[in-house]
């Protein structure tokens, strides 16, 4: 398996620590019967995002930046800061997510 570029490595890591962090913080919070439980997806999908990024699967790139795009529209419900965050996060995210480099590096680990 070839490495990542840092910049993915970084993003896949930030991902898999806040889906980690999320999901212990609120791990007493968690009740089946409350539609709130599908937040407990919801950082399942960081962690999983980011542990396919460092093993190169293309959709997950897709899917982490399908992930950040959700937080910035979950910020219109909060305020304009967190909209502000979420949507620079999604910028610099998508960037090094979609530079040559990384798109190399999907490509070179979907052949193998």
């Amino acid at each position: 398996m070839t490495k990542p570029p840092l910049s993915v490595a970084i993003i896949a890591w930030l991902f898999i620590v806040a889906g980690t962090v999320g999901i212990a913080y609120h791990a007493t919070e968690l009740n089946i019967h409350d539609p709130e439980w599908l937040l407990f997806i919801v950082r399942l999908l960081a962690i999983g995002g980011g542990i396919f990024l460092l093993r190169g699967a293309d959709w997950s790139r897709w899917l982490l930046i399908a992930w950040m795009a959700y937080h910035v529209v979950l910020g219109f419900y909060h305020d304009l800061a967190q909209v502000v965050m979420h949507a620079i996060l999604l910028a610099v995210i998508a960037y090094f997510l979609l530079r040559a480099d990384a798109v190399a590096y999907f490509k070179r680990a979907n052949t193998k």
